[in-house]
Parts: structure tokens; sequence; C-alpha cells
């Protein structure tokens, strides 16, 4: 309690942004860890400022003035029960260790652990602004420029930003690789004194000397910010990769022969050493009557001289600063060792866990690049492995409100990402997934994530390849009919011709339906209107509302799966918005009924659906299966397999997380449905990313429709990647018959 009181104030001054809670969570942990790490944490926590040395240096004199007093306390107590004659009785100890393995941490955990208390509010607070203010584009903040105090909503957010530096320069050390600077988008930074390198080089969306209370964004100056954020960003993302490659230790920390034969040669020549081995030979053999001996003892004199004034002045020769920054690097790749073991050891701590690991890491087939990296480029490895790269994904980050995988980058503002190429990407989550595809074995090339003008540009061309759908699936039952919308099918982008890959179900696979019901399910359907790349409103769409498209894409794929397994029990139906629930098992008879327990409402949230889904499988199977308290459930190789549909209506704000989390499994088989609005360049954006994710994951398939939907087409298409195989039109055709359902007794 006395550490705390006197370390509580001050550490207040140094991190002012962070509440009273995070400062004596700070306190607690720090004051768990021996001397040097204490002082390695709070230094990466805080800076290398005279201050943040000066309370590290204080810090763990008093915490070792405080451990000195609770012997001597322990001590009164015994000798006190002595006296009065209770000599034989225990007393309690001081201090009971919990029952529990403490969690690891590590400077990544602990900035992530504070991130995440506001970042999802300041994200909430953020769209609600951009809605409120008519701005469409997630990329543009509101911007309201005053020579005086102003209270208005957006004012009010600028300042909780302000407020939220702290934090950042918390994430920032925890997250920067050395020699690199951070730097923030704060207006009460000094342009002169802020590091950032966006501020001059990219001009504004909104333009200048707009004269309006609140500025609109520029179409113009927007695409001009656009072409200029891409170029500055693939610059500095080279720059930054170059500086770390070159960071790198010249010789194996793993190897200490390497280490030694480095060692042996930091020898400081003489004179006479420095000569060149021909030279030496020809002294040698140089007749010693041909040239008559000159006296350089002058010559060595001067120079003699000349070494001691510049050995007394702390000049060192260019020969010495090689060899001392020999020892430097030597001496810093011993340290990255040992760092690394103890991470690895804290991360890991017993066999199941490192199985588990290593399972992972060669489902998700990084197993090659892993070790390279560990081998060859340590830095990097320690860096990505404080951030957890290497692992399955923590379990309970699911239903956190954010985790590690959803914090916002953005390369404008200094908020940065794990890797040294962070800039660019829209969150961690796509970070470290394209991160992973780019380092799987078997990648070609790099899978670089297009730039925003080239997802647009590609969206435009795939959405203008649609055509009509093939006439012999025409159903008067289909929604648009029923509902009269508009007529005729919208024209459809073509799925890939099928290509088996996992093996075709079996009668021991278990089916299960996952649906999104956002609030986007039961919105009027509409597209967005661009000016150049910036939206500027909404036009609406004549067709079916989502959640009618997908209520009857569920009854058409349920009544044909019940006539391929004759399971006429139904299958499992869980939905998912911002949390999830389990609606139960659905058929032909009751799925009207149990439709009406279905409350539409929401974000978008997908992985709180996956987990839901995965414990209802695993209920099951359990037997087969071990439950890790991290990880999870982990399949074993006795697991049936999950064939799972996902129907989705838009991009879930944890799509890439869900991604991720299926490029480590072989155990899942997720078919994905995506209902779009007919001409929106957004929808054809996802499909995009989707089809990219496919193509790379082959437990992943993908079918899309848009406007009003040709549903037996796409009950088809969904039916063949989620059984297995190709399915002719006249086994399709059986399977669309209803099923010969009969009362329970």
């Amino acid at each position: 309690m006395a550490l705390e009181q006197w370390a509580l104030p001050q550490l207040s001054e140094l991190l002012p942004s962070l509440d009273e809670g995070s400062l004596k969570q700070i306190i607690v942990y720090t004051d768990a860890l021996p001397d040097a790490k204490a002082a390695e944490h709070l230094s990466g926590l805080l800076g290398d400022s005279p201050q943040a040395l000066e309370f590290i240096a204080s810090f763990n004199k008093h915490r070792s003035a405080a451990a000195v007093a609770i012997p001597k306390q322990v001590s009164d107590t015994k000798d006190s029960a002595q006296v009065n004659g209770s000599k034989d009785e225990e007393l309690p100890p001081a201090y009971a260790p919990p029952s529990y393995r403490r969690p690891h941490t590590n400077t990544v955990i602990e900035a992530a652990h504070i991130r995440a208390r506001d970042e999802q509010e300041m994200q909430n607070l953020l769209q609600n602004l951009q809605f409120q203010y008519g701005i469409y584009n997630s990329e543009i903040e509101p911007e309201h420029e005053t020579d005086y105090p102003c209270s208005c909503p957006i004012h009010n957010y600028m300042r909780l930003k302000w407020r939220r530096i702290g934090v950042q320069d918390m994430w920032s050390r925890a997250v920067m690789y050395p020699g690199e600077k951070a730097y923030n988008d704060s207006s009460q930074t000094p342009v002169v004194f802020s590091n950032n390198p966006y501020t001059r080089r990219v001009v504004s969306p909104y333009g200048y000397f707009q004269p309006a209370f609140v500025q609109r964004p520029n179409p113009d100056y927007h695409a001009r910010s656009i072409h200029q954020t891409i170029q500055l960003n693939n610059a500095l993302n080279r720059e930054a990769q170059a500086k770390i490659d070159g960071k790198e230790p010249k010789v194996s920390i793993w190897d200490d022969g390497e280490l030694n034969v480095a060692m042996s040669n930091m020898t400081i020549a003489t004179a006479g050493d420095r000569k060149q081995p021909a030279e030496k030979a020809s002294d040698e053999m140089r007749p010693s009557n041909s040239v008559p001996p000159r006296n350089d003892n002058s010559a060595s004199s001067k120079s003699s001289k000349l070494a001691s004034v510049r050995k007394s002045l702390g000049i060192r020769s260019s020969e010495e600063k090689a060899v001392a920054k020999a020892k430097e690097e030597i001496g810093r790749g011993r340290e990255i060792r040992k760092a690394i073991l103890a991470e690895e050891q804290g991360r890991w701590p017993d066999e199941q866990w490192r199985q588990i690991v290593a399972v992972y890491q060669e489902k998700v087939g990084m197993t090659s690049k892993i070790a390279h990296l560990r081998a060859r480029q340590p830095i990097q490895y320690l860096h990505l492995l404080r951030a957890g790269y290497f692992e399955p994904i923590p379990v309970a980050w699911a239903g956190a409100a954010s985790n590690p995988l959803k914090f916002s980058i953005e390369a404008a503002a200094g908020w940065r990402g794990i890797t040294p190429t962070w800039r660019g990407y829209e969150d961690t989550a796509e970070e470290r997934l394209y991160w992973v595809l780019n380092h799987r074995e078997g990648s070609v090339g790099m899978r670089m994530k297009p730039d925003f003008i080239s997802e647009m540009d590609m969206a435009r061309a795939r959405m203008a390849s649609a055509v009509e759908p093939p006439p012999e699936y025409y159903s008067v039952n289909d929604t648009c009919h029923l509902q009269h919308t508009s007529s005729g099918y919208s024209k459809q982008v073509m799925p890939a011709p099928f290509r088996a890959y996992d093996r075709p179900a079996v009668a021991t696979d278990d089916t299960m339906i996952l649906l999104d019901v956002s609030g986007s399910m039961d919105f009027d359907p509409a597209r967005p209107n661009y000016n150049k790349y910036l939206i500027t409103g909404f036009s609406r769409s004549t067709q079916p509302k989502n959640k009618d498209v997908a209520k009857s894409i569920i009854r058409r794929f349920t009544d044909a799966m019940a006539n391929h397994d004759h399971d006429f029990r139904g299958y499992d139906l869980t939905t998912f918005s911002s949390q999830a629930q389990y609606i139960g098992m659905i058929n032909h008879k009751n799925l009207d009924a149990m439709w009406q327990n279905i409350r539409i409402g929401g974000g978008t949230r997908v992985m709180t659906g996956w987990q839901k889904v995965k414990e209802l499988h695993f209920q099951k199977h359990s037997a087969s299966a071990i439950h890790h308290p991290v990880y999870g459930w982990q399949a074993g190789p006795e697991t049936p397999m999950l064939r799972l549909l996902l129907l989705l209506d838009g991009e879930a704000t944890d799509m890439d997380e869900f991604e991720l989390d299926l490029l480590g499994l072989s155990w899942a088989h997720v078919t994905i449905f995506l209902i779009g609005v007919d001409g929106c360049p957004h929808h054809h954006r996802h499909a995009n990313e989707l089809q990219r994710i496919s193509d790379v994951n082959h437990h992943v398939s993908f079918i899309d429709a848009q406007g009003n939907t040709p549903e037996r087409f796409v009950t088809h298409e969904l039916l063949k990647r989620h059984l297995g195989y190709e399915i002719s039109m006249s086994e399709f055709e059986r399977m669309e018959e209803l099923p010969p359902y009969t009362e329970m007794a």
C-alpha cells in the first residue's frame, strides 16, 4: 500500500491520460517483477525521459524498502504469539500466492489491455458523428474550424481524442521497431515538432478555406488525398522494412560457434599486422644490404604520442570503433535470444500448450516462415511473438467489446499496426490476416492488400461482368416475385466453376446455420452514390429486404439437405449481431414459428456467432476433443467435421478475425452466402475480398447474389459447396421436393 501511495501520483503525471484503475494495475503488475524486468517494463511504458528514468530508479528503491518492512512485521507477530503462550500454533503467512498461474503479459499485452478499454467507444462515437454530419466515407473525420472555444459534437470528439494521446504513446512504444519515432495528429502539437510525415505531404479531403460552419469534403481534394496517401504508405512501408532488415544481427544468435568466431576476429591490429601478406613476404625476401636501413624512431615516436593524445581525449580509431560496434551487436544478439526464450516460456508454459501452437502453425502453413524468422530475423520474430502472431486467437477475444485484433490502424494519425509494413490496413486483424497469407507455405508472390482505388476499380469491373441468370432456375415462389418489388431477376456475377477440395460430406458431419441478424437485414435496400471516390448519398433499390431473402434461402437449403441425408429433425440455427443467440433446430414444419424468435438489430460481429457455433459443435462431440483455457476447444482426429452455412448481408466488423481463425482449422468447412444490393460497389468490394480468402483457404467457399435473387440457382450452388461434390440438375430437382415429414411419436 505504501508503494502504491508513493507511485500513484508520480505515475499519473507521466501518464496523465490513464485513469486511476489503470495506473494501479500497472503498479501491482510491475511490483511482481524482478528489478531488471520491472525497469524494462516501465521503460517500455514511460520512455526514456529524465522524469521517467528517475521514477524507474526510485520505484525499485521504494519497493525494496517496503519488502524489508514485511519480514519485521511477521517476526514481531511471531514473538508476540510466543509471549502469549501460542508457540505451537501456526500463523498464516504474510503473503499467500494465488492458486492459479499468473497470466503471461508483456508491454504489448499491457498497452493493448489499456487501449481496448475505450477503443470501441471511440470507434462508435466517430461513426455516429459521421452519420450526424452526412459523411459516409469511413476514412474521413468531420471537421469544424473555429478561432474560439466550441462545444459542438465535433470538438467534443476531438477533445476525447486528445485525451488519448497518453494511450497512443504507450501503444506506440510497445509496437515500434528500433529506431522508429512516434507521432500523432493532435492540433495541440506544433507542426514543427510533430514527426508526422503525412502533415505536409497529404492534402486534406476538405481542401482549403471553406467558409461554412461545418466543412464538407471536396471530391477532387478527397481523390488527391487518397492518391497521395497510397503513395506515401508504400514508400514508408518499403523504408521501414529495409531499416529493420538492416538492424537484424549479422551472425546467428543461436549458434555460439558463430559468436565465438566473431569475437575471436575482433582484435586491434598493430601497424605491422596491418600489412598485407604479400608485403610481409617481400620484406622477408628483400636482401639486407640492398637498401640501407632507415631510422623510423622519430615517426614511431610521433605515432605513439598521437595515439596517446587520442586515447587521453577519448578519441577512438576506426578499428576501435568497429570492434566496439561488433561487441555491442553480439551483446545485443544475446539479449534478444534471452528475451525470446523468456517470452516463449511465458506464452507457452507446458507441453500441451506448445503442441497446440505447433499444430496451429502447421495448419496455417507458417512453420517454415516462423522458423526462418526465429533463426535469421530474431528482432522481427520477437516483435511478432509478443503480439501473438504465432498462436491461435484466444477464445476470450470473441466476446470482448474490443481486443488486439479490433484496433484501428490510422497512418496519418499515428495509430500503428504490428508489422513493419502496417500502413494502409484498416485494423490489426486485416494486417495480421495479410501477413499470414503472404508467408504461408506455397504462397506465390506477395498478396498485397489492394489499395482503396484498386478495390473500387475491381469492384466496378466485377459489377460490370454480371449477366442474366440461367433461365432454367426460374421460380414463381422466389421472394422478389412474391413481393413484386420489381420485374425480373437482377443480373448476377456467375460463380467460378465448382472444384472439390475437402472430402465430400459423410453421415457423421454436423450441418449448422449461422445467420446475420444485424440492423441492416431489415433496412430498405439502398446503394451509395459516388462523386469520384466520395459518397454523396444513397439511392433506394427495388428489391426485397435481406431478411426475407435469407429466410427463403434457409428454407430451400434445409429442405434439400433433409432429402439428402434423410434426417428430418432439422438443423441447428444460431443468429448473431452484437451478440449471438441459439434459436434451435429448424426444419420445414417449424421454420415459420422459430422465425418469430429472431430479433433484428445491432452490429455485425461474426465472431460472437462463430464461438457459439463452436460451443454447440463441441458439446455434441466433447469426447473426441479437448478444451484449452486460453484457446478454447481443440478438435481431435475423431472429431466429426462441422459444415456451416453462413448468411451475411455485408462485411462484419470482425470478418478478418473470423477468416484468420478459419485458416488454422481443418475440422470445419464454411460456405458463405453474401446478400447484396443491386448496383452497389460496396457489395462487390466485399465479394472480391471473400473470393480472395476462398482462393487461399479451401475450407471456405463463397457465393453471392444481388438485387432480385434467383433463389434456386443460389441454393444449387450453395449445396455443391456445402456437400463437397458436383450435384447434377436432376439430382438437385429431386432434393428440392418437399421432405416426407411425419409426426414424431
